[in-house]
């Protein structure tokens, strides 16, 4: 078995290797934080289109019953 040694060069190819893997390692993690952030946003977003979405079913529920009573008055006379 040969025994190889390590020169200056080889350890700083290394250790460039090893930082840029952490560059990239820690600009994944930027990514995914970001994009978590995101898709809560767009949940909250969702919610509150729902809620309004109901809401606006309930008053037009409200007005057509009117409607609806309007019509069998007018339809008594």
């Amino acid at each position: 078995m040969t025994v190889q040694r390590w020169t200056d060069e080889m350890l700083d190819e290394l250790a460039s290797s090893v930082s840029e893997i952490k560059d990239s390692v820690d600009g994944l993690r930027v990514t995914t934080q970001a994009l978590l952030q995101l898709a809560a946003q767009s949940q909250r977003d969702m919610e509150l289109i729902k809620q309004r979405q109901e809401e606006n079913d309930q008053r037009f529920n409200v007005l057509l019953e009117e409607v609806r009573y309007l019509i069998r008055g007018s339809e008594d006379n």
